[in-house]
This record gives structure tokens, sequence and C-alpha cells, in this order.
């Protein structure tokens, strides 16, 4: 196509195109920030509400209930109606339910909002991930993917370090509402990708209409890639996000790093402090793998749009999670070391895992693929930090909890292997 005439807001040219990833990327910024909001104010919510530490918890549990119930219909949805649609549904079922968590006066209401929220976030992620799909499978793709894991960090990062600062001097209902309106502006986003996708289709030949041929059984005909991949997702996720919620009080326990950096700071400086102090307190510690997925994902999806590899940078990536989980556990080298072996580990493995689906799974089916993996995933962020607890208590120390994350390292790279393998007679999964 001779695109030298056309206008920079033509859908075929790059402006346009990274103005979709821009809006797309931001559709879950409210989410992210909205899951993390209970617990960065959980202090102030057990007094307020007065509850104690496992009504904060269930909150996290009843979102994964809500997830896990809804997430292969969801994908099964995106199939049948189209991303447009099945992703503005999405969203107002998120702003609904962090809204209803807001205007919550008992915590009974608020588990039912976390419920409510956690069947609509997930699915909208899977909605993001079929949309990016769409857009750049063959252009930039990785990179995509790559600027939607830095987006969703920064609202993790935003939460965490915005409100207890906002519920100090405002209260924590004002808290609970900023994430509410967050996740009604991603909304907003949303309603400004209907329209550009809409605009779009008829120019670009976007296939955008459902399919009524996708049915649940259709899950059994997805090949072995899929299920390499579903499967190195679940140990992957399930050896880091458990890690990370339990690595702040383990390095303050072992290694005797402070809780805070010390001294007053204002606002603004507050956000980014564990940033600032990255390698000298407990919480800043646990920010490297945050900041690394943060900052490099992009970058890393951009390499692989280039050199392409995936499965080889996928069995690197998951290697390096079993020396740097045995470090942790059992030696007393500082664990600045073993976070930046992690870190690394966190950049590659996502930015080559998620886009990889795509080049192996129909498009027809793509909901639907990225609905059970998101359900597989949260089943295993469900169990693990639940048996994380039970070796935390039953052994009094984290060498077991280490051990466990350093062998679901090693199932991840044995299926990462087993991907490789697979990869020699997909060669798209490795070519750029």
């Amino acid at each position: 196509m001779n695109m030298a005439g056309e206008s920079w807001t033509h859908p075929a040219r790059k402006p346009y195109r990274f103005t979709v990833l821009f809006v797309v990327c931001f559709m879950i910024y409210g989410s992210y920030f909205a899951y993390d909001s209970v617990g960065a104010i959980e202090d102030y919510l057990m007094v307020t509400l007065g509850v104690g530490q496992k009504a904060i918890g269930l909150m996290y549990s009843m979102y994964s209930w809500g997830a896990i119930a809804t997430l292969l219909f969801c994908g099964w949805l995106i199939d049948r109606l189209g991303t447009r649609r099945s992703s503005l549904i999405f969203s107002g079922v998120v702003t609904a339910g962090a809204a209803l968590v807001a205007a919550a006066s008992e915590i009974t209401t608020i588990h039912i909002g976390r419920l409510i929220f956690g069947a609509g976030s997930e699915a909208l992620i899977v909605a993001q991930s079929a949309i990016l799909a769409r857009w750049f499978k063959g252009k930039e793709l990785a990179f995509a993917f790559g600027a939607a894991i830095t987006i969703g960090r920064l609202g993790t990062l935003f939460s965490f370090n915005t409100e207890a600062l906002i519920a100090e001097t405002r209260g924590p209902t004002f808290a609970l509402w900023v994430a509410a309106g967050l996740c009604l502006s991603s909304m907003v986003a949303n309603a400004v990708y209907f329209l550009m996708d809409r605009h779009a289709e008829p120019i670009l030949g976007l296939a955008e209409k459902g399919t009524d041929k996708v049915v649940l059984k259709d899950i059994f005909g997805f090949g072995k890639g899929f299920w390499y991949l579903t499967l190195i997702c679940l140990c992957f996720y399930s050896a880091i996000f458990p890690f990370t919620a339990l690595s702040t009080n383990f390095f303050h326990e072992k290694w005797n790093l402070p809780l805070t950096a010390g001294g007053g700071e204002g606002f603004f400086a507050s956000v980014f402090a564990n940033f600032r102090h990255m390698f000298s307190t407990a919480p800043g510690t646990t920010s490297i793998i945050v900041f690394a997925s943060m900052v490099f994902a992009p970058l890393a999806g951009a390499l692989i749009d280039r050199v392409g590899k995936r499965t080889s940078l996928v069995v690197w990536g998951c290697a390096l999670m079993i020396p740097a989980y045995l470090m942790l556990g059992f030696t007393p080298f500082a664990p600045a070391g073993p976070m930046l072996i992690l870190g690394a580990a966190f950049v590659i493995v996502p930015a080559a895992l998620w886009p990889a689906v795509p080049l192996i799974v129909e498009e027809s089916r793509l909901g639907t693929a990225y609905g059970l993996m998101t359900l597989i995933q949260n089943v295993g962020l469900m169990a693990f930090p639940w048996l994380n607890g039970l070796l935390r208590e039953h052994t009094g120390t984290y060498s077991a909890s280490m051990l466990m994350f350093a062998g679901l390292g090693a199932l991840a790279f044995i299926f990462a292997v087993a991907l490789r393998y697979f990869a020699t007679s997909q060669r798209a999964l490795e070519l750029p």
C-alpha cells in the first residue's frame, strides 16, 4: 500500500496504530491501581471497618474467585462478540465493582464489590491481549505487550505509593474513590479504542465480528505448544507474585534491611521512595523486580520483534529463577544480586511468552486461549500463596518457601525446554 499521500491520522500509519496502543494500554491502568488499593491502605481499613487481617486477605481471595469464575467464559465472549463490545462490557464491570468497594460501609459489601471487580478485571486483561494481537501481529507485537506490562506496573507502583498518602490526609473512603475514578478513566480509554477500532476496521480489513464456531470443547483442540506456554505461565507467575508478597518481611528479617528510609518526605518524593532507595531498604529491594519489568519490558519486546528467538529466551529466563531463589534461601549473599537476576527473568519471560500465543492459536480462538491461560495462572496464584504460608508456619523460616519457588522455576524450565523442541516444527515462534 502506498501511504505517501495519506494523513498521519490514517489507520494504516504508525501514529494511528501507536495511539491505539496507548489507549489500549491505559485500559487496564485503573484495574491494576484498584487491585492493590485495598492492600495499600489495609491498616486504615482495619481501623475504619473494625476488621482484622483475615478480612483484608479475603478481599484478594474474592477477587480471584470472581476471576476464575468468569475467565473461560470471558474468552468465549470475546471470540463471539469481538474485542470492542466485550472489552467495554468488562470495563463497565470493573468500574462498577470498584465503585461498590468505595461506596461500601461494611465488609460484606466490600467483598461483593471485589468479587465483581475480579470478574471484570482479569477478563479485561484477556481482552487487551486479544486486542494487541489483533492490531500488532506481524508488526510490533512483543513491543506492544511490553508497553502494556509497563503501564500495568505503573498502576501497581502508584497504588502502593499514593493510596496510603491519600488515606492519611483525606481518609480511606476517598482513597478508594480515587481508585474507582481511575477505573472510570480507563473505561473512557476503552471507549476511545472502540471508536478508533470501528473507524479502522473497514479501511484495514480487520475482522471484528465474532464467530459462532467457538465452543467450550475447542479448548481440547489447542496443540502442544499452547499447553507448554500455559504450564510455563502457571509455574513462572506462581514463583514470582507469591514471592514478592513475602519478600519485604523476608529481607527485613534475614538481612535486617530497614522497612523505611527514614526522614520526612513530600508527597511526590514518597511516590518514588522505593525506587530511590532500591538497594538500601526492604521495600526498595522488593521493587527491583517491578522496576525492571516496568522499564525494560518494552525494550525486550522490541528486541524480540527484531530478532525472534522467543522460546530460547523463555528457556533462559526460566533458568535464571533457580539459582536466584537458591541464593536467597541458602546463602548469606546480599539480596540485591539475586533480585536483579529475578528482575531479568521477569523482563524476558513475559515479553516472549504472551506474544507467542497468536503465533500458534487461530485468531478466532485467541480470546478463549488467553482466557484459559489466565484462568490456570490464577489457580496457581490462589494455591501457592496458601502453600507458602503453610510452609512458613510449619518451618519458622523462609528456606522451604525459597526451595518451593526454585522448584517452580525448575518446572517452568522443563516446560520451556519442551516448548523449545516443539518450536523446531513451528518456525514462526522463533522468527521476528
